[in-house]
């Protein structure tokens, strides 16, 4: 089950009074705690209600109030997400909590279990549940990242001293398989692959793109190009031409509607470039 763990507010709190070193060090160990157990999904403390503002709704439309407001142990000044397996557990947890508001006389922690679908009933009929659980996916998958991953038959170190060199890549991290903490699992390489590179990951300006050399020389890239923006030209011809060295050019650097200077080309490794300068091409 997933709970919410609100702080509530005090007169402390609403006076904009800071947390000190060594609140924030306990309460940075108990987080450290929370996430090492898998039980926190999400955290972070609240400005005052000064800062803030309510949205009134009553019969006669809506309203809008700027804070403060005066009811302090109705506010919160922070909280947690939980995800437990039952309220007994999380009332455990809470009491590990280091006080959170230590300068006051006494201060709270309140904690809810949130709605299940469940807890409905039949309310919640078929479609506003499917519904539901649309909304849950799209804003899960927010935080979701797409990235590349290259597999060089073999080639992998090779080709990352390759693109260091045509364009400036950085490696941040390469394991070889027989470095891998856990045992490859036999017949899974080809001969010979137990010194190639498991897993490695570079950056070329601010995108990461992970590589491996697979575990046979069978891979090849097809239907997909790396796409490189660049937001000088000259740069965009110097790392084109690097890139393409040993490799084709498969369509010239040129003017196009939608950027002053354009090309694709396939590298040495077999892997595809669009190499893009931003911006409308101008007369």
């Amino acid at each position: 089950m997933k709970v919410m763990v609100a702080v509530k507010s005090t007169k402390n709190s609403e006076a904009g009074e800071m947390p000190s070193e060594k609140l924030l060090s306990e309460m940075m160990a108990f987080n450290e705690e929370l996430v090492k157990a898998g039980i926190m999904l999400d955290g972070a403390g609240l400005h005052p209600s000064s800062k803030g503002a309510r949205i009134r709704f009553s019969a006669s439309g809506k309203s809008f109030i700027d804070g403060p407001f005066a009811e302090t142990k109705e506010l919160i000044a922070g909280f947690w997400v939980w995800q437990v397996k039952s309220m007994g557990e999380a009332i455990e947890w809470a009491k590990r909590c280091p006080a959170p508001m230590p300068d006051s006389d006494e201060s709270f922690l309140e904690t809810r279990p949130y709605f299940e679908p469940e807890d409905f009933g039949a309310e919640l009929t078929p479609e506003l549940h499917q519904r539901e659980q649309v909304i849950a996916s799209q804003t899960a998958m927010r935080g979701a990242a797409v990235g590349s991953y290259l597999f060089f038959s073999g080639r992998c170190e090779e080709a990352l001293e390759f693109y260091k060199q045509a364009a400036g890549a950085t490696v941040d991290f390469m394991m070889r398989f027989n470095e891998s903490p856990d045992p490859v699992p036999s017949g899974m390489l080809q001969a010979g692959f137990e010194n190639k590179v498991m897993h490695a990951s570079f950056r070329i300006g601010e995108t990461t793109i992970m590589a491996s050399d697979g575990c046979d020389d069978k891979s090849t890239f097809s239907a997909f190009r790396l796409a490189l923006t660049v937001h000088a030209e000259a740069d965009a011809r110097r790392v084109f031409d690097a890139l393409a060295a040993g490799g084709r050019i498969d369509m010239l650097l040129a003017k196009t509607f939608w950027s002053p200077c354009y090309g694709m080309l396939t590298d040495k490794f077999n892997v595809g470039w669009m190499v893009i300068v931003p911006g409308a091409a101008t007369s």
